[in-house]
């Protein structure tokens, strides 16, 4: 499955369009002892590519789902500048954490989404709300699940994220609360691959996990290859 979102990014310096495809590939690859599922993210400011992210989620068989790692490469002018934020799960001090609990209810403890020191990567969540009414281009939501995102290591001047999430399709809207960027998006497509689109993203998606190993020696190659799930 494919989802593209967009919407609009504020900051000091104006503000900006912002796409988001988020892929799901056919990969797996194992970390920390644990074979995820591997997903990419292609970022697109102003219709610019600024960042190509392999992320890297399992599900329990209770249904929590955790993130054990990201591979963001960032670009800038269309030239590749790096992958600096990297981290994986078990590798320079990360944990993974928990992308989505299997039960969600209000009023309970905020969680830790991950953690990876080296990088100040410290995402927390909040169950804010639930069962919410939301439309988006892709159609309107009863069951909406919002989700209050901040990072503690930040100022609170910096400002929290809300996620709006519907079961069996995900991540349909973003806004923002406080802070200096402040993003707002929503689900505009939702498209299931043909075997040929399919093939393409699982080939390109290979290649991006290829080159992190030259690109995070110190981090990424420490992890074995992604392979692709099935016979």
């Amino acid at each position: 499955m494919q989802y593209t979102t967009t919407g609009t990014v504020i900051s000091a310096e104006g503000t900006s369009t912002r796409t988001v495809v988020h892929t799901v590939t056919g990969l797996t690859k194992v970390i920390d002892g644990v074979k995820t599922r591997v997903l990419w993210d292609r970022d697109y400011s102003d219709g610019e590519l600024v960042e190509s992210e392999l992320a890297f989620f399992a599900q329990t068989g209770k249904g929590t789902v955790w993130l054990f790692g990201e591979y963001p490469e960032e670009y800038e002018n269309g030239e590749f500048v790096g992958a600096p934020s990297t981290f994986i799960s078990g590798l320079a001090k990360a944990q993974a954490g928990i992308a989505m609990q299997a039960r969600p209810r209000t009023g309970t403890p905020d969680y830790v989404q991950a953690y990876a020191p080296k990088v100040d990567f410290l995402d927390c969540g909040t169950v804010f709300q639930k069962n919410q009414h939301v439309c988006v281009p892709t159609g309107c939501y009863d069951d909406v699940l919002v989700i209050d995102e901040y990072n503690p290591l930040e100022p609170p001047e910096a400002g929290h994220q809300r996620k709006f999430y519907s079961a069996g399709t995900g991540l349909v809207k973003v806004t923002a609360v406080g802070g200096p960027d402040q993003e707002f998006m929503d689900l505009v497509k939702v498209k299931k691959l043909g075997a040929a689109q399919f093939a393409a993203v699982n080939t390109q998606a290979l290649e991006l996990d290829e080159r992190a190993y030259s690109v995070s020696r110190s981090v990424y190659a420490k992890t074995p290859p992604a392979e692709l799930d099935g016979p």
